[in-house]
């Protein structure tokens, strides 16, 4: 008895449905053509002036020339992430890979307290020399690993 229900309803469902769908597609149509609606209005076009027209107004006011950063401050800009002239410890370690490498003295990619503060707390220190806990410029330029000399062409 549910069964016969549940057919029931589901072919009636399925009937009402095609219905509906006569019904909308009939009244799109007419006379065989479908109704399209309107299309909307076309925009003004935009005037553009000729490449040869009179500028109106005064010339815009040049752009004032960058100023060439020294290599010390682009070296100094690139641990400073959070641009307040100041690097802490956190900024100076974030980015340093190959001088984990040279900290992990056993070589297990984890850094012992031990290793750390062996090398790292050495070289911070000596190099905050006003003991604030952060190196400004002038601190930070004292750090830059030496060059090595190049070697003169042999041409």
């Amino acid at each position: 008895m549910a069964i016969s229900r549940f057919l029931i309803g589901g072919v009636a469902s399925a009937l009402l449905l095609t219905g509906g769908l006569f019904l909308w597609k009939g009244h799109t149509q007419i006379a065989g053509e479908e109704v399209l609606p309107d299309p909307p209005p076309a925009l003004p076009a935009i005037p553009v002036a000729a490449a040869n027209a009179p500028r109106r107004g005064p010339a815009p006011p040049a752009l004032p020339a960058a100023k060439e950063a020294s290599r010390e401050e682009r070296r100094f800009n690139r641990f400073d992430r959070d641009r307040n002239d100041r690097i802490s410890r956190v900024e100076l370690m974030s980015s340093r890979t190959a001088a984990f490498r040279k900290l992990d003295r056993d070589g297990n990619n984890l850094l012992t307290f031990e290793e750390w503060a062996a090398a790292t707390g050495e070289r911070f220190a000596g190099a905050d020399k006003d003991r604030s806990g952060d190196l400004t410029r002038a601190e930070f330029a004292t750090t830059a690993p030496k060059r090595a000399a190049k070697a003169k062409c042999s041409c």
